[in-house]
């Protein structure tokens, strides 16, 4: 199909976002691409072309990454995967469109529990439900902002070591999605695609990060996945 190729520069500005953000082109991105790949294919793919993107972002942004939050992260997001994996693999895949649309309205307008920690503990939670809740929505990001920002809140830091247990958290999610079964080898042409255009977009966001003084986008943001989602809800519904 030629419509699931329009991924690629929608991939590349939600890459671009990121870079300047830290967050929110996952959640564009995993909004974007239902209707356009079958519904089995959403979360694979989504989680091959994040981890791509995350690990570019935070490869840019290397001398800011503060490897010692790592391991905590990568066990809880090992656990988190096993058990949503066990839960994705129950799903009515037909519904899926609208779990996700759900879960993304729920991410987006209730308001993130205020973080109480920034320890081995809070990192193990964290990797926990970024990775769990990801299998079923996809992209997950405000929890993550909360926890990280109790230990450093300059942008730079956030933005990569954001990247870093994003790409932890999707490598996992990867993973379970090859365990359960899913196969890339129909999917190479569009994934190498994807995958170049959220490298490409990486760059360009960390170029503009520089550049771009730090602003409240998230009415605008909120706004515009709110409409993504209602779309999702609606999918399962429409026949398509």
């Amino acid at each position: 199909m030629i419509a699931e190729y329009a991924l690629v520069p929608i991939a590349f500005c939600t890459s671009v976002l990121a870079g300047v953000m830290g967050m929110g082109g996952g959640v564009l991105l995993i909004a974007a691409m239902p209707g356009l790949v079958p519904v089995h294919a959403i979360f694979p793919l989504h989680a091959a072309t994040q981890l791509a993107s995350n690990l570019s972002r935070a490869g840019f942004g290397w001398r800011h990454i503060q490897w010692d939050i790592l391991p905590a992260i990568a066990a809880g997001a090992l656990i988190g995967a096993w058990l949503g994996g066990e839960f994705y693999a129950s799903l009515n895949l037909h519904w899926l469109p609208l779990i996700i649309g759900m879960l993304i309205l729920l991410l987006t307008w209730v308001p993130v529990p205020q973080a109480r920690g920034e320890g081995s503990w809070a990192l193990l939670v964290l990797g926990f439900y970024q990775t769990g809740l990801g299998m079923l929505a996809g992209a997950t990001g405000p929890l993550g902002a909360a926890v990280l920002l109790r230990r450093n809140r300059q942008r730079d830091w956030l933005v990569v070591n954001t990247a870093m247990y994003m790409s932890l958290s999707h490598l996992m999610r990867l993973a379970a999605f090859v365990a359960l079964g899913f196969s890339f080898v129909a999917w190479w042409p569009l994934l190498v695609a994807m995958v170049v255009s959220v490298i490409a977009g990486s760059w360009v966001g960390t170029q503009l990060r520089q550049q771009i003084p730090q602003f409240n986008f998230q009415r605008v943001f909120r706004w515009l996945v709110t409409a993504l989602a209602l779309r999702m809800i609606a999918l399962p519904f429409s026949g398509n």
